[in-house]
């Protein structure tokens, strides 16, 4: 009898949640893409080129195989905001004790603000590729230009620019075309896994698993299906809650496209390294700049280019969504107002923790932080807690008095339990 019960809640319509149109289909389409678009910061740009430039084609059967990782934990996360009403933060402070919400609220804040920093660096070294601009003006430049378009833009312009900045990652597939990679070669190593199979290659398979499971995107991802119920007027949290079997759907399209989306980017980006620093024996490249600039005199001034404005462009998407969800994690943990649907007047604290963030971040290359060193640095923070989101989203999402009859199926339990062992080991690889 319980049974029948919960297929009939999950097959019941709620009231306050109209089913998907083809309207919202698309806007929730637009949104898997923008979370799939800022896994691929300036730093994961860097460590996929690296990855190509070391082994080559070997290594290009990690995009596809990481690509149902990124997709369960990305999607765990989409469904505890919009069946649970509440982002990650909040989902943690309801169900565990203190000390867990203020350490997961601590390495969220650091590792964002870190990266966010890093990622600006990255961004103003690929800008003096294509304009002869100081870098600290650059760097300058764009966070203002960020924090502009997040305190004065409306949810949904903010989420239109998102999109578009998203499409510039594409540039990543030109700049492998003209590379001219040899089609065959290409096709083997893409199916079946080949290299040197030593110590360095596992260790570099591990960085790309923790660089493409960033923690920030759990974050931003349950925040911003809660964001999309406030869009829509669901402000108090009893009408938030819940969901149908068809939204429920459309999320899990969502995801997937927008995982998919940047384990295309992660393809392309380790195939024009691959076809082009490898056989030039240019092996050791430590960002994404120093990529752009080897591929010039390889592959021709536009392949550098392209590669170059996908650097800025993804940083341009990526750093506010690191600043945006360094401030959903503190306003959700100290019960405060919070979202981009918010006016500054409304959730002022919101909008001051996004500030103080972006201002730590570009004072962190105002100081004359090394950028490598940045990275290490972010990389080492949000590598050790990865692991921890994602076993506090396989709790939460498999918790029934969380979510109900939306509790994880077993699919996604085994998934998701295989992405917390190989997300640990990438964390013992990180801080070892």
């Amino acid at each position: 009898m319980q049974v029948l019960v919960e297929r009939r809640v999950a097959r019941r319509p709620l009231p306050h949640l109209p089913e998907h149109g083809p309207g919202g289909t698309v806007r929730a389409v637009g949104l898997g893409v923008i979370t799939g678009a800022a896994d691929d910061d300036p730093s994961a740009i860097g460590t996929y080129a690296s990855a190509g430039a070391r082994f080559g084609t070997g290594v290009l059967w990690a995009a596809p195989a990481l690509l149902p990782l990124m997709a369960v934990a990305v999607y765990m996360a989409a469904k505890l905001g919009q069946v649970s009403g509440q982002g990650l933060a909040a989902a943690v402070k309801a169900r565990y004790p203190r000390w867990v919400l203020a350490m997961v609220a601590g390495l969220l804040v650091v590792g964002n603000t870190i990266e966010a920093g890093a990622d600006l660096g990255g961004m103003a070294a690929a800008a003096r590729l294509l304009l002869p601009a100081p870098e600290l003006a650059v760097i300058v430049a764009a966070a203002g230009a960020i924090l502009a378009l997040q305190v004065f833009g409306s949810y949904a312009w903010i989420r239109r620019v998102f999109r578009w900045l998203a499409l510039a990652l594409l540039a990543y597939a030109g700049a492998a075309i003209l590379a001219h990679p040899p089609a065959g070669e290409v096709v083997r190593a893409t199916l079946w896994p080949h290299g040197p199979f030593g110590r360095e290659y596992w260790a570099m398979v591990m960085a790309m698993i923790g660089t493409s499971l960033s923690p920030y995107l759990f974050v931003w991802q349950a925040s911003h299906e809660v964001e999309e119920d406030v869009s829509l007027g669901r402000r108090r949290l009893s009408d938030r809650k819940g969901t149908t079997a068809s939204q429920l759907k459309a999320t899990a399209w969502d995801v997937g496209l927008g995982m998919f989306f940047t384990s295309l980017v992660m393809y392309f980006i380790l195939l024009a390294a691959a076809a082009t620093l490898y056989p030039a024996g240019l092996r050791q490249i430590s960002s994404a700049a120093e990529a752009a600039r080897a591929l010039q005199p390889l592959a021709g001034p536009a392949a550098g280019a392209l590669f170059a404005a996908g650097v800025i462009g993804a940083g341009m998407l990526a750093v506010p969504v690191m600043t945006v969800g360094a401030a959903y994690v503190v306003c959700e943990a100290l019960g405060w107002k919070s979202g981009l649907s918010a006016r500054p007047h409304e959730a002022r604290q919101f909008y001051r923790v996004i500030a103080a963030v972006t201002a730590a971040a570009v004072g962190i290359n105002l100081l004359g932080v090394n950028p490598m060193r940045a990275l290490v640095g972010a990389g080492m923070v949000q590598g050790a807690l990865a692991p921890l989101l994602v076993l506090l989203l396989l709790l939460l999402t498999g918790d029934a008095r969380v979510m109900g009859p939306w509790r994880n199926r077993r699919a996604v339990r085994w998934l998701g339990w295989l992405t917390f062992a190989l997300t640990t080991a990438a964390a013992a690889r990180t801080v070892a």
